[in-house]
């Protein structure tokens, strides 16, 4: 063979080995998502479901929660995309020539992402919804179609906010607990006397309420019992990085606002090549990009909270070892929805430099500049307004209720009229 046939199989060679390198990286990544996804998940589903004297309802039930875990992965995998992809650059800027991670270029990357959009397509097409169907199916001939995973399980109240977080630094918990004790005995008594009211009663809705009241009575008691460098140092620091992270999404955007009004490069749009290690994604170099991921998660985190915050899914949040197995496939969908839309919003949001990778760059409305700046707009002014009337209205209230202003007697209206005729007469 001549020295050029060698050149040639030399960098088969190379091409070879380097795609077999990513193909091991992708599926040992993959491996560990799907090992943390199962062992969440094991712990969230109800074990009455899968050790059924039925074996074909609970084998069914297994396979939808292998299913779900797949879906989890996926979903967790999109999450880690944008801030992988971030450090790896970082990375390959500070060592470019660094002999132990040379496994981590561009083509890897690249791939990661289109895994990604790949997998998680599929899953909501197809993985999904075959899940719950089957779940739902009478099963094999000859089964019995099991009531457990249907049932649904009751509502709890929601996370608190960075409003609710500027109240727990005011608020008495002495008063609170003796209301809650107030109510929740009102509310056992008119269950256990039923005919003291001659109106018809709700017993249901009754002990839901009880329930939430003792639920919001152990919350209370845990909170009084806190170590005093918990209350005094801890929720203030909950309470300042809050709005910290949240006063710096909001002024990004508003940069980035700028920026589309000035120069056209800032709006999104995708890479078909993934070029790492060249150039910082951020002005401020490694710090930059430590601060972009920090907010990358901050409004995964947020997206959540807010979603299972609404009152049109409290009932979808899972609880512990209690949650049925249509529930858990509600789940993972809304958290696939959620992940699989956060480097398209964090991109046009402006929150990152990194340009789009594969399919994920493709959407004609990117190059839509009224689409993107409005987008911008919107979430820079709501998120504004949310901020200031949470923690305005919540510090407000709590100082005047510190301050004994509510108990205040109100101006009459009517009464400077009056006096102003007695006057005149």
């Amino acid at each position: 063979m001549e020295a050029a046939d060698y050149e040639v199989l030399s960098v088969r060679e190379q091409l070879f080995h380097e795609r077999v390198r990513e193909c091991i990286i992708s599926t040992l990544l993959f491996a560990t998502l799907y090992i943390l996804c199962h062992i969440a998940l094991t712990h969230f589903k109800k074990p009455a479901e899968f050790t059924t004297a039925d074996d074909e309802d609970a084998t069914v039930n297994k396979i939808a929660l292998e299913l779900c875990t797949f879906t989890l992965a996926v979903a967790l995998g999109a999450v880690l995309l944008l801030p992988f992809s971030i450090i790896s650059n970082e990375v390959l800027l500070s060592l470019p020539r660094n002999y132990y991670i040379q496994w981590l270029n561009g083509s890897l990357i690249h791939g990661l992402w289109n895994l990604v959009f790949l997998f998680s397509n599929l899953s909501l097409i197809f993985l999904m919804p075959f899940a719950y169907f089957f779940t739902e199916s009478e099963g094999f001939a000859g089964s019995k179609k099991t009531s457990g995973s249907t049932t649904s399980p009751t509502s709890t109240p929601a996370s608190p906010s960075s409003g609710s977080c500027c109240s727990w630094l005011l608020e008495d918990l002495e008063e609170q607990l003796h209301c809650s004790a107030f109510e929740e005995a009102a509310l056992t008594r008119r269950i256990c006397n039923p005919t003291s009211c001659w109106l018809p009663l709700d017993m249901e809705l009754l002990h839901r309420q009880v329930l939430a009241l003792q639920t919001q009575r152990v919350l209370l008691e845990k909170r009084r019992k806190a170590s005093a460098w918990q209350r005094n140092l801890g929720y203030p620091l909950a309470m300042l990085c809050l709005l910290v992270l949240t006063g710096l999404s909001v002024l990004t955007v508003a940069i980035h606002i700028l920026e589309l009004l000035i120069d056209e490069a800032a709006m999104p749009r995708g890479m078909q090549g993934a070029s790492l290690g060249q150039v910082s994604f951020s002005k401020l170099g490694s710090f930059g990009a430590v601060v972009q991921v920090v907010l990358i998660f901050y409004l995964m985190v947020s997206s959540v909270v807010g979603f299972y915050s609404s009152p049109l899914f409290w009932g979808l949040r899972p609880r512990w070892h209690d949650t049925a197995m249509t529930q858990i496939i509600g789940n993972c969908v809304c958290l696939l929805v959620l992940s699989s839309a956060l480097p398209v919003f964090s991109r046009t949001l402006g929150l990152t430099r990194l340009d789009l990778l594969g399919d994920f760059g493709r959407f004609n409305w990117l190059g839509n500049f009224y689409i993107v700046f409005l987008y911008n707009a919107a979430f820079a002014g709501l998120t504004t307004l949310c901020l200031v009337k949470t923690f305005t209205a919540a510090v407000r209230a709590e100082l005047i209720r510190a301050f004994g202003l509510d108990r205040l007697p109100l101006p009459v209206s009517g009464f400077p009229r009056a006096s102003r005729k007695t006057q005149h007469q």
